[in-house]
């Protein structure tokens, strides 16, 4: 279990990105995201950051288009955290939203057959 020192850290990242990615980017495909989660290391080296579009470019396209922003990113989290080190930046694409959905409809379903 993380611990609350991480667990706040992880909290400010993701907010400072979303602030980021909302101000102060300039791609429109950048724009378009939104960021679900941020799990930092224990060490605070490494942070991976889960988001959702609403682009339509393809997972694999657009995660490789926002983990190429990654050290823009970067730099600008540098300026907004107060932080020894600042982690480097791994962008996944969070699947959980479009898992729900469908596990939704499919209860859905089996309620409209009874």
């Amino acid at each position: 279990m993380p611990s609350y020192k991480i667990s706040k850290i992880s909290s400010d990242v993701r907010e400072a990105i979303s602030e980021i990615l909302f101000e102060e980017a300039r791609d429109e495909l950048l724009k378009t995201i939104t960021i679900t989660d941020a799990r930092v290391s224990k060490d605070l080296s490494y942070a991976k950051i889960y988001f959702t579009s609403l682009s339509n470019l393809d997972e694999a396209q657009l995660t490789k288009e926002v983990n190429e922003a990654a050290p823009f990113i970067r730099g600008k989290l540098a300026q907004k955290l107060n932080l020894r080190h600042t982690p480097e930046l791994k962008f996944i694409y969070d699947t959980s939203i479009e898992y729900a959905n469908r596990i939704e409809n499919i209860i859905k379903e089996i309620h409209e057959k009874n």
